[in-house]
């Protein structure tokens, strides 16, 4: 088998590789690799294969020791280099992730599906955002099952369900239409396209009306830098919600 590994090369140990695991027609590859390099190839990042790989072969049966023919990586694989085999079979295949990695990760996807949910959602009797340790703690008591590979989107309808049963929420998008008069309008526009600005009039006082569409939770952030921007000379309506602000 080809190898790009020369001699002497660092290695991650043996006892504390992890193995990358693949099964095409029939057939069963498996590579020792360090868990920490193997996790970031599969995010998609480059990665030195003298240390990420444990041992120079691929195998049947790691566990065992049992190494795979040559005949039947080249078939799969279309090669036998180690190296490019060792990719193929970490990305396409699963990597046994280490207690502590799959912690982290699942800790690291709950907290952007929260921040997903401070962002978007509001409480519907008060039109305000909910406080994020408020949104954390009703997570921590649902206890959702988070895949550390699946997006945090993914995970939103099952949780939002869940989280619906335990305070008053909801997913939404507000239009807001803000007026800023001729003083402030020059400085305030550039700000208004941090967000999603739906349509925009210039009046012939030079004043500026413009419709921005926002996450409900970003209400109060856009609200807090328009009034800053006027000093609160400003005329704000939430169109798809009762009442003006």
């Amino acid at each position: 088998m080809e190898s790009a590994l020369s001699a002497g090369a660092k290695m991650v140990k043996l006892e504390e590789a992890i193995t990358a695991k693949y099964a095409y027609g029939g057939e069963r590859f498996e590579v020792l690799v360090d868990p920490d390099l193997a996790l970031e190839l599969k995010k998609g990042k480059n990665v030195d294969f003298n240390e990420l790989m444990a041992a120079d072969a691929v195998f049947k049966d790691a566990s065992k020791g049992e190494e795979q023919s040559p005949e039947a990586i080249n078939k799969v694989f279309g090669t036998t280099d180690i190296n490019e085999v060792a990719k193929q079979i970490i990305l396409k295949g699963t990597v046994q992730l280490t207690t502590e990695q799959r912690r982290e990760m699942r800790e690291k996807r709950k907290r952007e599906i929260i921040q997903i949910i401070v962002t978007n959602a509001i409480n519907p009797q008060t039109n305000s955002p909910h406080p994020v340790q408020r949104i954390e703690n009703a997570i921590n008591e649902i206890n959702p099952e988070i895949d550390p590979f699946k997006p945090a989107q993914d995970h939103l309808p099952a949780i939002m369900k869940e989280l619906k049963k335990r305070i008053p929420i909801s997913l939404e998008k507000l239009e807001i239409a803000i007026k800023i008069p001729a003083q402030f309008s020059g400085k305030a526009q550039p700000q208004l396209y941090h967000f999603k600005v739906k349509k925009e009039e210039w009046q012939s006082d030079g004043s500026l009306i413009a419709v921005v569409e926002i996450p409900a939770g970003l209400k109060n952030e856009l609200l807090n830098k328009v009034n800053s921007i006027t000093h609160g000379n400003c005329e704000v309506k939430v169109l798809n919600e009762e009442g003006s602000m």
